[in-house]
Formats: structure tokens, sequence, C-alpha cells
């Protein structure tokens, strides 16, 4: 039976990245798989893993070549924050770290309000606040 799930993603710099995801107010691990090729980047109250891999070492652990980042996506990461202001501060703090907003923070079918980034690395973001009590009015 599966126990937990990581996902891992290739990253040009570590350190960029890390500071990166940091500004956002994103916690790491660093007792966990901690060195130049890799960060333990740790995402919501559950502290799901997201593993940043040096480009290099993402490729020898996948044994295939990465996609152009750039030209294509086949992933968006989604995750909830607590509230509409939240929404707005992070997509701030992206602009200022260095990332691409390519959805403005906006209302969606009337009980969900988000934005949508690409991090450093090309890897696409979406973040929500769900009101729940909005779902079916």
């Amino acid at each position: 039976m599966v126990k937990d799930l990581w996902i891992n993603l290739p990253v040009k710099n570590i350190q960029q990245s890390k500071q990166f995801f940091a500004e956002l107010g994103f916690e790491f691990n660093s007792n966990y798989a901690e060195s130049a090729d890799s960060a333990c980047l740790m995402i919501g109250s559950k502290k799901t893993i997201v593993m940043l891999f040096s480009e290099s070492m993402f490729e020898k652990i996948n044994q295939f070549p990465l996609t152009d980042r750039t030209q294509s996506s086949s992933v968006l990461f989604s995750f909830d924050v607590e509230s509409r202001q939240e929404i707005d501060d992070l997509a701030i703090k992206v602009e200022a770290a260095g990332g691409i907003l390519f959805s403005k923070p906006a209302e969606h079918q009337g009980w969900m309000y988000g934005c949508a980034f690409v991090d450093l690395d090309g890897h696409r973001w979406n973040a929500l606040y769900m009101d729940y009590s909005k779902l079916n009015n």
C-alpha cells in the first residue's frame, strides 16, 4: 500500500530555486536529502514533499532527457490557501521573486479565487482560495 507521494522536479540552480520558493513562504526540510544537487520542498499542512533536483541529477534518476518547459507543459501543480488576500500577496511575491504570473488573481466559477504562475524553471503552479460556502449558490 502506498504511504506517501513525492514529486520530483528538475531545476537549473538549487540555491536560486530554494530562494524563490522561500520568498513565496514555502518551507524546506534541510535534514532530508539536502545537497548541492537536491533540496526537499514541503508543501501544505500535510508536508507533501517536492524534491528539487539539479537537471543533471534528475536526468540520471529519470533515465530520460528533459523536455523544453518553455514550449510545453504536462503538469500543473495546484495548491490551496486560506484567503483571497493570500492569493493577492502570493501574486506580488511571485513577481518580486522572479516568477511569471500567467493568470493574475481573479474569481473563477463564483467560488474560487486564484492566480497561476511559472517558477524560475518553467514549472507551472496554480494557487486557489476555495470558498465552499459559495459552491452551490
